[in-house]
């Protein structure tokens, strides 16, 4: 049969344009459907308190996921039932008020809704004229008022903030070499060489590998008692490697380090890069908005002076994932590092096609979701005031976790608790054996969900207080069974081999 026999008669072609269209055939059937997993998810996070915080996944429900692709659709209701029973009850957990192990935000109903609504709108936000491009230009906007940057400093969206650390570790290069390092590469240039804590995240790393630098040039610069950067230690390192001919471009400063929380004195950090003519860049995946609360800003002193900064809405601020963000205080630096001239992302001076900076020019991303809307209906539903407040809680919820470990006779603090982490061990737990089969323990049962982490190379349990449900009562509950279960633990190793 030749392709054109196939549309030989107008109704078998109307019946194949019919059939070829994903809107529902029942749309009365669909609204129904769609209304009964909204009812489900609104339950969902009502309820999440009586659920464990994990369970593992059977292995028959497991295997319904190996099958082979489907070759005949489902009705929607069908594909509910499976979702209900198969994947609801074996999430992460990070809803849940005792999840803790790692700094997941808890989401929130209204960013739900928002996400639908912008799943609804399908916007692609790499760029052209129309209004979800002028919501993400908000949120700039507020981020500049939050972090007195410069109202025309630029912004985008990204997955999160290893992207966000990514793509400041490329304008930074930009900044020393000049625009054409992206045609002409990094061989005809001086070694560049950068600079991040003990505590900086990994993401930093893969920053340098991906953007050629190298991860063998991230100087990791000790820290002091409290997990910050020391300064005389940058200083040394930064003559050093001028010394030697190396070409020092980019200082990145911890504001939230993913162990303890700490943040790195960027006020002197700042004066370090203004001395040397460095970019001073600051990760503040989680701990940056914390300029949202009057107690907690001035912790971030000299985040104001930073060139740039990454952060992540979806951790502290609740929005659902993934909403991460890059904000650079130098535009047009920003946007000669990504801008591109080809034909197809060409500007028209009105239509679709308008506006002279698109976000495509901020990032490697053209394809890109609506993740603005789900921000920006966090900010208006609670307000800076009030989401401010939720970021403070979690510092006096993790406090008396703090105060909690202080008062008892099996565990000990293991850093200082500057933000929402605590890291506590087990007295006397010299090798982190029994703290790891703690953690282990505590995820079985479903009661909580921290996790581990090393201090001075000994794992250590970590509690990260992220989520606006996690209550006060919460910690007696979670250091309760904590206790339990190193009593478990200890009294099994003490047991006597059976010969």
């Amino acid at each position: 049969m030749t392709r054109s026999a196939v549309f030989d008669h107008p109704n078998d072609a109307f019946a194949t344009e019919r059939d070829t269209s994903l809107d529902p055939q029942d749309w009365e059937v669909f609204r129904a459907d769609a209304h009964r997993g909204l009812d489900m998810m609104i339950d969902y996070l009502r309820d999440v308190r009586d659920r464990k915080v994990w369970q593992p996944a059977p292995a028959e429900v497991r295997a319904e996921f190996k099958a082979p692709m489907p070759q005949q659709g489902k009705p929607l209701g069908e594909l509910l039932k499976t979702f209900e029973t198969s994947m609801l009850p074996y999430a992460t957990g990070n809803t849940h008020p005792l999840f803790m192990g790692w700094v997941h935000g808890g989401g929130t109903p209204v960013g739900m809704v928002a996400e639908m609504l912008a799943a609804g709108l399908n916007s692609n936000c790499g760029g052209r004229d129309h209004i979800a491009i002028d919501v993400e230009r908000e949120i700039t906007l507020w981020l500049a008022e939050a972090f007195d940057f410069p109202r025309e400093s630029s912004g985008v969206f990204v997955t999160g903030s290893s992207m966000a650390n990514m793509i400041a570790t490329l304008v930074a290069r930009t900044d020393i070499l000049g625009e054409q390092v992206r045609t002409d590469g990094l061989r005809a240039t001086g070694q560049l060489v950068g600079y991040a804590s003990t505590e900086a995240h990994a993401c930093i790393e893969r920053a340098f590998e991906m953007s050629g630098v190298g991860s063998a040039f991230l100087r990791r610069i000790p820290v002091n008692r409290k997990h910050e950067m020391d300064g005389a230690a940058l200083r040394a390192a930064i003559a050093e490697d001028r010394a030697a001919g190396l070409l020092p471009f980019v200082v990145v400063g911890s504001a939230g380090t993913v162990n303890t929380g700490a943040i790195d004195d960027l006020a002197r950090l700042a004066d370090i890069c203004v001395e040397e003519d460095i970019w001073f860049h600051v990760d503040g995946a989680f701990g940056a908005l914390g300029v949202l609360s009057p107690e907690l800003k001035p912790l971030l002193n000299g985040l104001e002076r930073a060139d740039s900064v990454a952060l992540d809405f979806h951790k502290w601020l609740q929005v659902p994932y993934d909403a991460g963000f890059f904000i650079c205080r130098h535009p047009d630096l920003h946007r000669r590092t990504f801008m591109s001239t080809a034909a197809y992302l060409s500007r028209a001076p009105r239509g679709l096609a308008a506006a002279d900076i698109w976000p495509c020019d901020l990032g490697p991303d053209l394809s890109r979701g609506f993740r603005a809307l789900k921000t920006w209906f966090t900010f208006q539903s609670f307000g800076a005031e009030q989401l401010g407040a939720t970021l403070a809680q979690t510092c006096r919820v993790a406090r008396h976790l703090e105060a909690l470990i202080r008062r008892s006779t099996v565990f000990e603090l293991s850093a200082d608790v500057t933000l929402n982490i605590v890291c506590f061990s087990v007295k006397g737990d010299t090798t982190g054996r029994v703290n790891r089969e703690i953690v282990m323990d505590l995820h079985e049962s479903g009661v909580a969900a921290p996790s581990t982490t090393k201090i001075g190379g000994r794992p250590v349990i970590r509690a990260a207080i992220v989520n606006h449900r996690t209550q006060m009562r919460d910690m007696e509950t979670f250091v309760a069974a904590a206790e339990a279960c190193a009593a478990r633990v200890m009294a099994e190793r003490a047991a006597p081999v059976a010969p």
